[in-house]
């Protein structure tokens, strides 16, 4: 798996008013394999027809049906793509977009959202040419490790 080492500069949350970690329904599972079960990107908390925003900018590589459910994705510099479904397109393929740049609306439709049945999900995907990545790193997100109590030096009373 491809690990960034630091964030790329120019990226943003695609959904408006997301706050971490309150806009974070479900995280990234890394898969094991290629194709191993995972959850590649993150679900955030929406409500249906509102705005998705790039979360930077980029050249649409997808905008539309695949499968069952809208997608758009995106092409970045260095081989960086982001998703974004269910979200009604209002960008075509070939077109051009900047951060904030609003790209859809939102679906319902993402049946492995927890969210309450009344809102509705954004899977935000990112991929480094064919390796999966947790988009939230893109905005600088780091993994929290807690140590175990034994390792933390007792202080004097």
């Amino acid at each position: 798996m491809t690990t960034i080492r630091s964030a790329p500069s120019g990226f943003g949350w695609p959904l408006p008013g997301s706050r971490d970690p309150h806009g974070v329904v479900r995280t990234f599972d890394a898969p094991e394999t290629a194709y191993g079960p995972g959850h590649r990107g993150v679900d955030l908390a929406g409500i249906a027809g509102r705005p998705v925003r790039a979360a930077a900018a980029g050249t649409v590589v997808h905008a539309g049906r695949l499968v069952d459910r809208n997608v758009i994705s995106i092409e970045h510099p260095g081989g960086l793509r982001t998703t974004y479904e269910p979200v009604t397109p209002e960008v075509a393929a070939g077109q051009r977009v900047v951060r904030g740049q609003r790209i859809g609306t939102l679906d319902t439709g993402h049946p492995e959202c927890a969210a309450p049945p009344s809102a509705a999900c954004l899977h935000w995907g990112a991929r480094l040419h064919l390796d999966y990545l947790d988009p939230l790193r893109l905005l600088g997100h780091r993994a929290v490790r807690l140590l175990p109590w034994r390792d933390v030096p007792s202080k004097p009373r």
